[in-house]
């Protein structure tokens, strides 16, 4: 028999449906069935590296809850915002020029197929099926064209949960609305709603649950307090202006593409570390260390950085010598010149702080990582000859210069990691999420990622009934 399915559906976009799914997965793996997850299509630069490609973090992190390896069937389409336009997409884990460049209403017809696919083959390997929606399932103006929400839970057949965030008030009218506004052969698959992030007393509440389900025929099957700490990183990289209090202080750049902003979770929960996502030249004044992260349009933010004077800011600190970390596009930004022959992303001057040039290669670079550094100085010394594990995913090949020969030091094995006095570029993310690196450089631990996830299923049976969990597969 195919896998029972399990939907989680929200009502708006960081209602926590991310969140809801992963403890699902944990908790059902828990109960003893094979259970995998499922999203038909994410919008995310966050993704990770599996076998045959990448797909969105929140469904890496949602198979590691389900204790499966995690593949690109999990999520067959990625999306991945380029400009406020347009996005590259990922089929099955490969990037997809021809998809890419058609116009949004005109893909449905492509990726259902794939979506559908990969959903069956999916469902006949394990018990349960853990999916998650996008966005919400009542957006009537794209419901002709659905491939990620309602069409999918009657695809599985998938007893749906609805998630509100409670804390943005309007919760019994987003849960009402949304209810109302789907078709009623999809209503039919609502099983139960979820009021997230609440602050206060549950009984001021009352009536509001009772009287929803009267409107609805819709129980409630929990209130899920705020939980900041949870641990699971961010699917839409919501960033706090401080993710957590202490005397060191560590600048993330903030540019408009940034990408893969979860490999910084583990960091902002660290004892004494303040995490700060800066986006103006006075968030970095002061900061101990200063992040250049990854970013899905390098040539777009560097323009960013020099029209909102971030640029000369992080080349007074490179003067002075201030500790720097550049990812990826980070290690891009900081290197003389962009290289661009198959029109990837643009070419163009970079800062010119490191001997480094960069060409963008036509196909896309996706791998794990893992090796040790080499011998490193100064703020970075404690890493040296520490083993490192990670993923690559990029676009760009770099060579450092002739003129490199005067203090650029190779410290990564082939060409993904260089020093040059303060400043550590490196190609392979991941560096915080190594627990070696965390004790190195701070001194402190943070908890497992088995701990969070178990964490998580906690939470859950906590709020929600564990029978009203296993009649969802009924």
């Amino acid at each position: 028999m195919p896998a029972r399915a399990v939907m989680v559906c929200g009502t708006s976009s960081g209602a926590g449906k991310s969140f809801v799914a992963t403890a699902l997965a944990r908790w059902y793996a828990r109960q003893g069935f094979r259970v995998a997850p499922f999203k038909a299509q994410n919008m995310s630069n966050n993704a990770r590296v599996v076998a045959d490609g990448e797909i969105g973090s929140a469904q890496y992190f949602q198979a590691l809850a389900a204790r499966v390896v995690p593949d690109v069937r999990m999520n067959p389409v990625l999306l991945k915002p380029e400009s406020d336009v347009s996005s590259q997409l990922v089929l099955l884990g490969r990037p997809d020029p021809g998809l890419s460049r058609l116009p949004w209403r005109e893909r449905a017809g492509h990726l259902w197929p794939v979506i559908e696919e990969s959903l069956r083959s999916l469902r006949a390997d394990v018990d349960v099926v853990v999916i998650e929606g996008a966005g919400s399932p009542a957006e009537i103006n794209l419901q002709a064209d659905d491939i990620v929400n309602m069409r999918v839970a009657e695809a599985a057949g998938a007893a749906t949960l609805l998630v509100a965030d409670i804390d943005r008030g309007g919760a019994f009218a987003h849960l009402y609305g949304t209810h109302q506004l789907l078709p009623p052969r999809q209503r039919a698959l609502i099983r139960g709603f979820l009021l997230n992030k609440f602050r206060g007393d549950p009984a001021l509440l009352a009536p509001g649950p009772q009287d929803l389900e009267a409107l609805t025929g819709v129980p409630t099957l929990g209130i899920l307090p705020m939980w900041r700490g949870h641990g699971l990183p961010e699917e839409d990289g919501v960033f706090d202006a401080h993710s957590a209090g202490g005397e060191f202080r560590v600048a993330i750049v903030a540019y408009p593409r940034i990408s893969n902003a979860d490999e910084f979770t583990a960091l902002g929960s660290l004892p004494g570390v303040s995490l700060i996502w800066a986006r103006t030249p006075a968030a970095l004044a002061g900061a101990d260390l200063v992040i250049l992260p990854g970013s899905k349009h390098v040539a777009e933010d560097l323009g960013w950085l020099r029209a909102a004077g971030m640029a000369a800011v992080i080349g007074d600190r490179v003067r002075a010598n201030g500790p720097v970390l550049a990812i990826c596009g980070g290690l891009q930004m900081l290197g003389t010149r962009l290289l661009d022959p198959h029109g990837v992303e643009g070419a163009g001057d970079a800062l010119g702080f490191l001997p480094l040039t960069t060409e963008y290669a036509a196909h896309k670079h996706v791998a794990p990582f893992s090796g040790a550094f080499g011998a490193l100085a100064g703020f970075w010394a404690p890493l040296s000859a520490l083993t490192l594990s990670g993923y690559e995913i990029r676009h760009g090949v770099t060579t450092a210069e002739a003129r490199a020969a005067s203090g650029l030091n190779p410290v990564l094995r082939d060409g993904v990691g260089w020093q040059q006095g303060n400043i550590l570029a490196v190609y392979v993310h991941g560096l915080f999420e190594n627990a070696g690196v965390l004790r190195a450089l701070f001194g402190h631990d943070v908890p497992s990622l088995d701990d969070t996830l178990d964490g998580l299923a906690d939470f859950l049976e906590r709020h929600v009934s564990p029978d009203r969990l296993r009649a969802l597969l009924t």
